[in-house]
């Protein structure tokens, strides 16, 4: 009996369903990471199994092999056969010297803390260093794990022998990961994203007022993911394409997709209220919605057909890389296209037209990204808009060619503060630790080590080690449970922490609770393994756990200490300084300047954002009791997202300068950009704490300025009137920011107050 074929219908609504999973996960990243973990631990236990080796063999194989996968990060596929190559002997020399030096307690402690001391050291060379320095920790863990003395050492060699070679069997041939392929599923993920905010700006449209304010957070929520899957796929152009004129191009386009569809979201806002809608609405969750509407008959008629619309523009984005090329969708997008002229648009209020205006561009957007990955569309049903559109690109892709690259190479080189905070955090850890538990003291100094990973200031430390005994905590519940129901079933026990394993992988980058949660569950079905299980057992873990959070943040605080609000000044001065670069370059080219490459910088300038947003999170944790400057860090860091959204959007357009028909060099605005960036200089100085000369000049319009200059009003809808906006909004945004940072305003009679954020 033959199976009935898959219709189109069936075969949308499973692309659907795997569109929602791309976008939670952008580029599988999540998911690779735990197949390729578990399948590298699962290949070994088969091996050991094979070999009858000892349930310690396995448990140490299962670790080695898990440390062996996680610890490489290199992205290019040589680099990382050559870091394996190198953290083999590393491995095998530490796991000689914790089975010699353990039965020696003083030796063992120091060697221990020099060895911590030098794995975080090296990891200021880059991914080979920090993999060096993780694998040479984890394994000597390893081996205080399992109680290794020197007798075992021979079979401890070829358990971790095994264990590397199984990871990249795993790694190179069973699941394969290559830059190419990892940037080939987060285009799909953006993709996916860019369709899901789409989706959610249609019920932005459609919403009541009731149902306004959930909806306009959902199109935060969607709109912070698209941000971040820009950055992912912008962090891998330069090892994912085959050439530099390639990842120019890839970079232009998601720009461009990126700043369209944020733009269409604010204009859709505008849209449906009464007022224009500000982009801060976009960024701060307590921002207030701006009056809703009462729409006349013919308005009513514009946003009915302007529904319609975004949904042939979702339709559109859903059949973005598919094999989908008939009349159809070309016939759709054409009249997409069409709204970008002035004639096209609807009768309705020019907010209604603004909108129809920003759907026209979404689409060009759309079409510039297929151009860009799937290449030349059907030109057999082209309307001259469309056409216009692709000999646009067309210019773009010949300019960009044709522009050098800067080269980007470099060690990155850090301090020996973290190597010295965390050894001297795990020498009392050890201490500490010997007191609870002369046998797993080790857990402790673990829990020292893994709160500096990734951390940069005391107050980050102190949250970091917080959600970890929080995971801890309801981890050792789910390790008593199951132990309970595994009992003595060794492979029902192997199985679960395969399970326990992927789990911890696949919500990591989500919450370090839950991933802790994971963990400690899987510890107490590793011990039950060990024949070592007991709740004493995994009380002890608890404690030790807290035990060494604490010492990390005592370490933190008093040895060579980085204070949160001192941490929080150098990103918040490296975003201000980037987001004058760019304004600047981008004003300087638009008024007829030499070119720079400007999304680049643009592109510096949203990763200094979301390093400040990282940075500011202990101030704005759940269960921080200062609840006013909480709210302050919020307000301030989403102003800042604003001002990086209009100067990624003014740097967008200052690239098409050059070779675009559509938008030409103005001098007039050369004032504008040394008014924003004199603004700029103000808030740095007083981020510096040093004293302004001068105050914030928040005079006249951007408009305004240039109609000073004896030119006509600038006509709504051009380029030039979205150039005038941006730069309006900046500059806005940029003088919003002196209150909250205490910085003076000219005109305004105001006391300096502390810029602590």
């Amino acid at each position: 009996m033959t199976k009935a074929p898959r219709t189109p219908r069936t075969r949308r609504a499973r692309t659907r369903i795997w569109d929602r999973y791309a976008a939670s996960d952008p580029g599988l990243l999540r998911l690779m990471a735990g197949l390729r973990t578990v399948g590298s631990i699962g290949l070994t236990l088969l091996v050991l199994e094979l070999m009858g080796s000892s349930v310690t063999q396995m448990v140490a194989g299962a670790m080695a092999s898990m440390v062996s996968t996680f610890a490489i990060r290199d992205k290019r596929v040589r680099d990382q056969a050559m870091t394996l190559a190198l953290c083999l002997p590393a491995a095998l020399v530490s796991v000689s010297l914790g089975a010699l030096l353990n039965p020696h307690v003083i030796a063992g402690d120091i060697f221990f803390i020099l060895l911590i001391f030098g794995a975080a050291y090296i990891r200021r060379f880059g991914d080979r260093g920090s993999a060096l320095g993780l694998i040479s920790f984890q394994v000597y863990f390893l081996s205080l794990f399992v109680h290794a003395t020197s007798s075992v050492l021979p079979r401890l060699y070829l358990t971790i022998v095994i264990a590397f070679v199984c990871s990249t069997v795993v790694r190179f041939a069973l699941v394969p990961e290559t830059p190419e392929r990892t940037l080939l599923r987060l285009r799909q993920a953006f993709r996916a994203r860019v369709a899901e905010l789409i989706a959610t700006q249609l019920d932005v449209v459609e919403a009541t007022a009731d149902q306004l304010e959930g909806v306009v957070a959902d199109l935060r929520k969607d709109t912070a993911r698209l941000h971040e899957t820009a950055l992912m796929i912008q962090a891998r152009l330069d090892d994912g394409t085959r050439d530099e004129a390639t990842a120019s191009l890839l970079q232009r386009r998601v720009a461009d997709a990126e700043i369209a569809t944020e733009r269409l979201g604010v204009l859709l806002l505008s849209a449906r209220s009464a007022e224009r809608a500000d982009t801060l609405t976009l960024h701060l969750p307590q921002a207030p919605l701006p009056a809703p509407a009462r729409p006349s008959d013919e308005t009513q008629d514009a946003l009915r057909l302007l529904r319609t619309e975004l949904r042939a523009l979702h339709l559109l984005v859903t059949r973005l890389g598919s094999d989908d090329r008939g009349t159809g969708i070309a016939q759709l997008r054409n009249r997409l296209l069409s709204y970008r002229d002035e004639e096209n648009l609807p009768p309705a209020p020019p907010a209604v037209q603004e909108a129809f205006r920003g759907i026209g561009e979404a689409a060009r957007a759309v079409l510039g990204l297929r151009l860009a990955l799937d290449g030349p569309v059907d030109e057999t049903d082209e309307t001259a808009e469309t056409a216009r559109s692709r000999e646009e690109f067309e210019a773009e892709d010949v300019a960009l060619a044709t522009e050098p690259k800067a080269d980007k190479t470099g060690l990155d080189r850090r301090t020996t503060r973290t190597a010295a905070q965390v050894a001297a955090g795990s020498a009392l850890a050890i201490v500490g630790g010997e007191f609870l538990s002369s046998q797993r003291w080790y857990w402790a100094v673990l829990t020292c080590w893994v709160v500096f990973l990734n951390t940069s200031s005391s107050g980050e430390i102190l949250v970091k080690g917080y959600r970890r005994l929080i995971g801890t905590m309801f981890g050792v519940v789910a390790g008593v449970l199951l132990a309970g129901l595994v009992g003595r079933h060794t492979w029902t026990a192997f199985a679960l922490v395969l399970l326990l394993i992927f789990a911890m992988f696949f919500t990591a980058p989500l919450s370090y609770a839950l991933m802790s949660f994971f963990v400690t569950a899987m510890l107490g079905l590793l011990y039950t393994l060990l024949h070592t299980y007991s709740l004493s057992v995994l009380l002890l873990r608890i404690e030790e756990t807290a035990l060494g959070a604490a010492c990390g943040v005592i370490a933190a605080l008093f040895i060579l200490p980085v204070h949160t609000d001192q941490h929080t000044d150098e990103q918040l001065s490296t975003a201000l300084t980037r987001l004058r670069d760019v304004v600047t370059a981008a004003v300087e080219q638009l008024s007829g300047g030499p070119a720079a490459d400007l999304l680049d910088m643009a592109r510096e300038l949203d990763t200094a954002v979301d390093d400040l947003r990282r940075s500011t999170s202990p101030l704005t944790y759940a269960i921080t009791p200062l609840r006013v400057r909480r709210r302050t860090v919020r307000y301030l860091v989403a102003l800042l997202e604003t001002c990086a959204y209009h100067a990624r959007a003014l740097a967008a357009t200052a690239e098409l300068v050059p070779y675009s028909k559509s938008v030409a060099a103005d001098p007039r605005l050369a004032a504008v950009g040394r008014r924003i960036a004199h603004n700029i200089d103000v808030l740095l100085a007083r981020v510096h704490d040093e004293t302004p000369q001068e105050g914030l000049r928040a005079g006249p319009s951007i408009a305004s300025m240039l109609e000073g200059t004896g030119s006509a009003a600038v006509r709504s809808g051009t380029v030039t009137f979205r150039v005038l906006r941006h730069l309006q909004r900046l500059d806005e945004g940029v003088v919003g920011l002196a209150r909250p940072l205490g910085a003076p305003v000219e005109g305004e009679d105001r006391k300096l107050t502390s810029h602590r954020v």
